[in-house]
């Protein structure tokens, strides 16, 4: 028998297809850096200027000429200029007929003109199929390279158009979201200008804490001890309550991260399916653990800083050059069973501390990028949750046996850090129940039946049922 014959090609003579030209006006930071970007995805980039010879400095194998003579050598062009400078686009309107334009836009407010600034271009320049999107993305995030995963809007009245900046998009590690016609554009321009739209509802949350536990610790502390021993101890309110309120605080919020979690997998134990949405305040509950962690950890650093200057305060020099006075300095019985409880109660601190700052490190979109999916599930599910017991179990040893003492309960109200004992304790004890076997079975079969039907299922709704 002979051997089929199979024709053979040294590497590398096969012609490689020429990369595809874009087409970027504007040589600002953001022009710049999407350049950068461009050239970096395999993509070859002009740059249209109104002073070719003399624009600065641009990326390495970039060529820069004439905006008309730019436009004519791409089909796709990025526009990073201002809207007050749209004039020159519409003199220009021949030579961008039947051209892809990109607005990159933003205001500096809302409302700052009748119309969206992708609405105008549109009308300069009619012939062109004008597409408002990546406008969220910001010079420094194209530079540094922190865009995979992060969500873009389009929107624009030619699906064509749109498709053919889905796709740049794509390469460029970006998830894009289509928002419908051009009408969506002013929409768009408004996203830049929400200050902290993700995290309104974790910072109401935490101010909302803070004020309750303050204001309770303030009646059961000062003005209990003004009414009832005649004390005025209002100088504590700086250092002594207000170091009570930030760990209380921090363990709320961090078991607010999990306890969505918790829920979500009964909920899909209950309904015998993962396939149903979930109800929207869950949703967006969901949406915003990563921010409610933060917020946790910048508690948990606040408590740790107090507590390190606490033997610098007045207070504290006074009570011990006042006991050396009176020469109460004798020693005094060793109970074995405390000192177990106070070393226990500061390892449990620093050990926690730790794992919280750890935490807080893989949230860092240049951490937790360099991370596997599995190495981020790990860190931020299984290491949360013993965080998250480390942090309770440091808050039962600081109540220990005042539980049961009748001069805990001041005028009859629980003190404050067994009232913050009661989400964690929750989300650990549902969580338990949710590791047993006959329930991590059920879980099981509901993902793998999720999986048969969806074998291609998108990474961020698969995270649910890891929590």
């Amino acid at each position: 028998m002979k051997p089929e014959s199979v024709s053979l090609h040294p590497l590398g003579t096969a012609a490689a297809p020429e990369p595809e030209l874009l087409c970027i006006f504007g040589t600002g930071d953001l022009g710049r850096s999407l350049g950068l970007r461009l050239l970096q995805s395999g993509y070859r980039v002009v740059y249209g200027s109104r002073r070719p010879h003399s624009c600065g400095p641009l990326p390495q194998g970039a060529q820069v000429m004439s905006h008309a003579a730019a436009a004519r050598s791409a089909s796709l062009i990025f526009i990073c200029v201002h809207r007050e400078h749209y004039d020159f686009l519409e003199t220009m309107a021949p030579h961008l007929e039947g051209k892809v334009l990109v607005d990159l836009s933003n205001n500096l407010k809302k409302d700052m003109y009748p119309e969206a600034n992708a609405a105008y271009l549109q009308r300069l320049v009619p012939g062109a199929a004008v597409v408002k999107g990546l406008n969220t993305l910001s010079a420094w995030a194209l530079q540094n390279g922190l865009l995979a995963g992060k969500q873009v809007y389009l929107c624009g009245n030619s699906a064509g158009a749109k498709q053919a900046v889905a796709e740049m998009a794509t390469k460029l590690g970006l998830t894009v979201l289509d928002r419908g016609s051009l009408s969506a554009a002013r929409e768009l321009e408004d996203f830049p200008l929400q200050l902290f739209q993700e995290w309104r509802l974790p910072l109401r949350v935490a101010i909302g804490i803070t004020a309750f536990f303050f204001f309770y610790l303030l009646i059961r502390d000062v003005i209990y001890a003004y009414v009832e021993q005649g004390k005025d101890i209002s100088f504590r309110i700086m250092v002594s309550l207000a170091n009570k309120v930030f760990p209380i605080v921090s363990l709320i919020m961090l078991s607010l991260c999990y306890l969505p979690g918790v829920i979500a997998a009964f909920l899909q134990l209950y309904r015998g399916t993962k396939y149903r949405r979930f109800p929207d305040w869950l949703d967006r509950w969901m949406l915003c653990r990563k921010q409610m962690g933060l917020v946790a950890l910048g508690f948990a650093f606040l408590h740790a800083i107090y507590t390190f200057i606490i033997p610098i305060r007045y207070s504290v020099r006074h009570k011990l050059i006042s006991l050396m006075k009176d020469n109460k300095t004798t020693p005094f019985y060793f109970d074995n069973t405390e000192a177990w409880a106070t070393d226990s109660f500061y390892v449990l601190g620093i050990l926690g501390f730790f794992f919280y700052v750890l935490l807080g490190l893989t949230s860092l979109p240049s951490v937790g990028g360099s991370l596997s999916w599995r190495e981020f599930s790990f860190i931020q599910s299984k290491l949360g949750h013993l965080t998250l017991s480390i942090c309770t179990a440091h808050g039962y040893i600081y109540g220990w046996n005042k539980f049961l003492k009748p001069s805990t309960y001041k005028w009859y109200t629980p003190p404050a850090f067994m009232l913050c004992l009661i989400v964690p304790s929750v989300v650990l004890v549902l969580k338990a129940l949710l590791l047993l076997p006959c329930v991590d079975r059920t879980l099981t079969r509901i993902r793998q039946g999720w999986e048969r039907t969806h074998p291609r299922e998108e990474m961020g709704e698969s995270k649910v049922t890891n929590l």
